[in-house]
């Protein structure tokens, strides 16, 4: 007999890698407007030298100008760059083509500035290996996010809900003389939520904040409200379930759980929301 939670997503690490359906059996241009049809761009070639190449097809956009999304394809010397995705972007980025735009800073999964859509599923490209990716590997920015230009996406609507969420430590009695102390096991409480690194992969992904995101906080702000809910040294637990008793701002999420399926860090942003919900029911009874 199978487990009965065999079906419960935890982790993205529970998630193949290497699907079989990159994207749905559609035509990519389905249903899309005129002037919003990707199309094809330029192919680079790689050097005549380089012996082991591969070749990625990257989403190129400006909307400062008048023509359409583009797929430009390049062919990257592999063994003149690093192992990882983003290694890949900045060797083309200094070696082929300067005005190709995206963002990176640690290069160590914890700034979650490169956060893009890889071969269909969203993750950190300073994380994600080029052997894992697909031939050719198909780079997109994050979806459901208007771009800044090519995989840089505007990232102010969804930090001005993380905002609202109000993250920060709130108390009501005075400062004490040093730190405000925690049992070890009230700390244990915050880990699988404190990691977040707010690349918004996870947001990206949600079917219901694509639907809602104008009302819906979507998983990485719920995340993080509930890191500051459970947190033993925080007061203000009755204000922020106040906050996020609104039939939009959590109860949007339908469980589709594609947040916990693309977390590059690990985390349950689905369990999150869940402990949310159970903790407004009890509130009430």
């Amino acid at each position: 007999m199978p487990r009965t939670d065999a079906f419960i997503v935890r982790s993205s690490d529970q998630v193949p890698k290497h699907p079989l359906l990159k994207r749905f059996p559609v035509p990519r241009n389905f249903g899309v407007t005129r002037d919003s049809r990707i199309e094809r761009g330029r192919t680079w070639a790689a050097p005549e030298d380089a012996v082991r190449t591969k070749a990625f097809e990257i989403y190129r956009y400006d909307p400062d100008g008048d023509d359409n999304p583009r797929l430009d394809t390049f062919e990257v010397d592999l063994d003149a760059c690093g192992p990882m995705v983003l290694d890949a972007l900045i060797w083309i980025k200094n070696n082929v083509d300067p005005t190709v735009t995206f963002r990176r800073s640690c290069r160590e999964g914890i700034c979650g500035s490169c956060a893009m859509n890889i071969d269909g599923t969203n993750w950190l490209a300073c994380t994600r290996y080029i052997e894992e990716t697909g031939t050719p590997a198909q780079i997109y920015p994050l979806a459901n996010m208007r771009i800044i230009k090519d995989l840089v996406p505007d990232l102010t609507h969804v930090l001005a809900q993380y905002e609202m969420i109000e993250p920060w430590l709130q108390t009501s009695t005075p400062p004490p003389d040093r730190e405000r102390l925690q049992a070890p096991e009230d700390r244990a409480k915050l880990d699988g939520y404190y990691e977040c690194i707010l690349c918004f992969c996870c947001t990206s992904g949600c079917p219901s904040h694509w639907w809602n995101g104008d009302r819906f906080l979507g998983p990485a702000a719920l995340l993080q409200a509930w890191r500051w809910l459970t947190d033993s040294r925080d007061e203000a637990a009755g204000e922020r379930l106040d906050l996020l008793e609104d039939p939009f701002r959590r109860y949007r999420c339908h469980t589709i759980l594609n947040c916990t399926r693309t977390c590059p860090k690990g985390l349950n942003p689905g369990k999150a929301i869940a402990e949310i919900k159970k903790m407004i029911v009890d509130r009430q009874s």
